[in-house]
């Protein structure tokens, strides 16, 4: 058995080796993390950009990727404490954007500002327990190449967002969405979708 694993399995070790990553009841890393684990266990691509106001929430024990040309703006918030966050590459964060890991984000794809992607959700099967003392339940979230989603839009937990999609202003995606698709509303529902066979975007029946 690894030290990884180890640790895993020993509830003592375990709540000790967090206490050493981060402070107790915050998602942050402690500084020497920031400064001396993490910039060696995550990849930052050539050419990308993590903006100085973004708050980078990033642990050792889980992946963070961002890719070549890539771009995070100011006031973002980055978390992989409890899943992976990749982000591929020419790929543009916008203000104000929160990305809760499992979270993997494709190439060539823009985030408008103040959007939320969140991997993570808090199960409430106990109505004798506060939700957030509820398990953790994560699902990764999937958004595919040439996606573009518009300001204040939500995207939850294990959806798959196609390539060449485009998600409207202030839409809720609470499911999956085929590729070559427009969504809007809350929840968002397909407006239309191109079809290689008549060249023409069509509606929905």
């Amino acid at each position: 058995m690894g030290l990884k694993e180890r640790i895993k399995s020993n509830p003592g070790l375990k709540r000790l080796a967090l206490w050493a990553l981060m402070p107790s009841n915050q998602a942050r890393p402690r500084l020497w993390v920031k400064l001396f684990l993490n910039p060696f266990k995550h990849h930052k691509g050539k050419g990308s950009c993590i903006r100085r106001r973004t708050r980078m929430d990033v642990m050792p024990f889980n992946r963070f990727e961002i890719g070549d040309l890539s771009t995070i703006e100011d006031f973002s918030t980055v978390n992989n404490g409890v899943g992976d966050v990749i982000i591929g590459d020419r790929t543009r964060i916008g203000l104000g954007c929160v990305l809760i890991g499992p979270v993997k984000i494709g190439n060539d794809i823009m985030f408008a500002q103040n959007i939320v992607a969140s991997g993570l959700n808090h199960g409430y099967q106990d109505i004798n327990l506060s939700p957030s003392m509820q398990p953790i339940e994560t699902k990764e979230i999937i958004i595919d190449d040439d996606v573009w989603i518009g300001a204040n839009a939500v995207i939850t937990a294990g959806v798959h967002i196609g390539k060449h999609c485009v998600v409207a202003a202030g839409s809720i995606v609470t499911k999956s969405i085929p590729a070559y698709s427009v969504v809007g509303g809350n929840p968002a529902k397909i407006l239309k979708m191109y079809s290689n066979e008549t060249k023409s975007w069509i509606k929905p029946d």
